[in-house]
């Protein structure tokens, strides 16, 4: 009965925002209502799951997608963003700028979450789109590809490393199988998956589009990569001091303030402003301007989030992740694929890769040692199904359609299927391993 109602729940939302044409934050909004009524929770509780639901999104997203928002535009107003894309042309050729675009979303994925590094990477995406003038989807694909892999596979990324405690795995094999699994996976999902998209219709926000300015007037290629790129950088840095090192307690709390994103982020535009801004002798009054005009123009994209977050939380208060969990864990398969399995289901239901992994990781816990499964073979099944087709109730999937302005079908067949390609390439990397473990 719970499938039946979290199924019927996203038929209506589509139906709401794809047919009847409501605006995606209040057909979230509807949905979320009618489906915690329907899923039992009581009346008096239901408005404080959605509000929680929305708080926890954005207060986890608001002050990042902002912050990112605020130096991409400085990016592309200053013509930062149109110097690296014309040095990456001439280091790579206009050809391989997708190779470009894989790598970098592989290097700096690793230690970011997906939301993260989606906001920090999109103006280099931008900035090559717009100066090449290559299909938008097809162009940043293979980047978001590689993105959603280290999401899954990879430590020191959070996801995998949750996964790993809870079911007794050694991180560094894991993320031996996961470099093993990922590369294939990339290339199926990102390069060769994002050749048949050459031909949908994109329109990227205009946030990120500058107009073309004289050579000689562009900030440096060294200072317009190191001040886009310094977010990333230093969460890379510090990532790999707290995963490579013991950290004396006394100083703990220091590099855990120093390396969470929003303060990292901030550091970084103030960076920027002196970099790229005044020191090519902007003045601050135009520099707010921009950063005002960047936050406009993402509003929309932060209310359609907290929508999803809102419909998250009512099925997740519901408890309808464990009773979905528990049913599917009556069937008598392979206990690797019923991980991905679990995960998956949760995942397309509920929308969360995080709930969905650490529900399914809990629930199959038991098998590793009953049928001797392999941890590390597991952290990553799981991890795999739980990327399973993202679709209207992700908030990915709208940052997705919103920063490259689709339509919901274009979307689904862009955004979606690359998820599910990378699931399902998961799975079957983790079954060939499993033959020769």
């Amino acid at each position: 009965m719970a499938i039946f109602i979290v199924i019927l729940s996203l038929v209506i939302l589509i139906l709401l925002i794809a047919w009847a044409k409501f605006h995606p934050f209040l057909a979230f909004i509807i949905v979320s209502l009618l489906a915690g009524w329907w899923l039992g929770i009581p009346v008096d509780k239901l408005s404080a799951s959605l509000k929680t639901g929305i708080g926890n999104m954005l207060g986890e997203l608001v002050m990042i997608i902002c912050l990112g928002a605020m130096l991409g535009k400085l990016v592309a107003e200053t013509g930062a963003a149109q110097k690296i894309s014309d040095t990456l042309v001439k280091l790579f050729g206009q050809k391989n700028l997708q190779w470009a675009m894989m790598l970098t979303g592989f290097i700096v994925g690793i230690p970011l979450f997906y939301n993260v590094g989606f906001v920090l990477l999109i103006p280099l995406i931008f900035a090559v789109i717009y100066r090449t003038g290559l299909p938008a989807v097809a162009t940043a694909l293979p980047m978001l590809a590689a993105l959603s892999v280290t999401h899954g596979f990879l430590p020191p990324h959070p996801s995998p490393v949750a996964l790993s405690v809870q079911l007794h795995a050694n991180p560094g094999i894991v993320l031996l199988y996961g470099i093993i699994i990922a590369i294939p996976t990339i290339l199926v999902a990102g390069l060769l998956f994002a050749r048949t998209l050459k031909k949908i219709p994109s329109a990227p926000l205009e946030l990120f589009r500058a107009k073309d300015q004289d050579a000689k007037q562009l900030p440096g290629a060294f200072n317009s990569f190191a001040s886009a790129l310094l977010p990333a950088l230093l969460l890379m840095i510090f990532t790999a001091i707290t995963f490579l090192s013991k950290t004396h307690p006394a100083n703990s709390g220091i590099l855990s303030f120093c390396s969470d994103p929003v303060i990292i982020l901030l550091f970084s535009l103030l960076f920027a402003t002196a970099s790229l801004g005044i020191a090519n002798s902007y003045s601050l009054k135009t520099i707010m301007h921009f950063y005002g005009d960047a936050v406009k123009d993402i509003a929309v994209i932060l209310l359609i989030i907290a929508g999803a977050g809102a419909l998250k939380q009512v099925f997740v208060d519901s408890g309808v992740n464990a009773s979905i969990g528990a049913q599917l864990s009556h069937l008598s398969v392979n206990p690797l694929l019923l991980g991905w399995f679990i995960a998956a289901v949760i995942r397309v239901c509920l929308g969360s890769a995080t709930v969905a992994g650490l529900t399914a990781a809990g629930i199959v816990a038991p098998l590793i040692e009953t049928a001797h499964t392999d941890a590390n073979l597991m952290v990553l099944a799981v991890g795999a199904g739980s990327l399973m087709f993202s679709h209207v109730n992700d908030s990915g999937f709208w940052m997705f359609k919103e920063y490259f302005n689709l339509s919901v079908k274009d979307t689904l067949r862009s955004w979606s299927i690359m998820e599910t390609i990378v699931a399902v390439m998961g799975l079957i990397g983790v079954l060939a391993l499993n033959l020769f473990l």
